[in-house]
């Protein structure tokens, strides 16, 4: 089972993938495109050219998930964008949730996924 977690770095390719692409293609994608090595275990997203669909690409250490949501109306309209020419941007794992929602993963609000615990004085 694919489990979203605060721990998982998530990249988003910002430009549109070609769908036909599978698990090879996407992973090549990954290392041609976005310059990452796709067995590090990085959770990478991909939307379609029209906006209707989007492609997770995982591995998790004894092989590759890939899954896809396509909406039966509507489009992912608030699709993040790189900075500096990016080819990918990254998100929190409150973000991406929202983002397979259909909603916009900027206007959420969360701590930091991951901060060292303190003992108090």
């Amino acid at each position: 089972m694919l489990q979203i977690t605060p721990h998982m770095r998530i990249l988003v390719a910002v430009e549109p993938a070609d769908f036909r692409k599978g698990i090879d293609g996407l992973a090549r994608l990954c290392k041609d495109v976005l310059d990452e090595d796709p067995w590090e275990g990085a959770v990478f997203v991909f939307r379609n050219r029209r906006g209707t669909a989007i492609k997770v690409l995982m591995y998790d250490g004894q092989g590759f998930w890939l899954c896809q949501k396509r909406l039966s109306a509507g489009r992912f309209r608030h699709w993040p964008v790189g900075s500096n020419d990016a080819a990918a941007a990254s998100l929190a794992a409150h973000q991406l949730l929202v983002l397979l929602a259909a909603g916009n993963p900027e206007q959420t609000e969360a701590p930091e996924d991951w901060r060292p615990v303190r003992r108090g004085t």
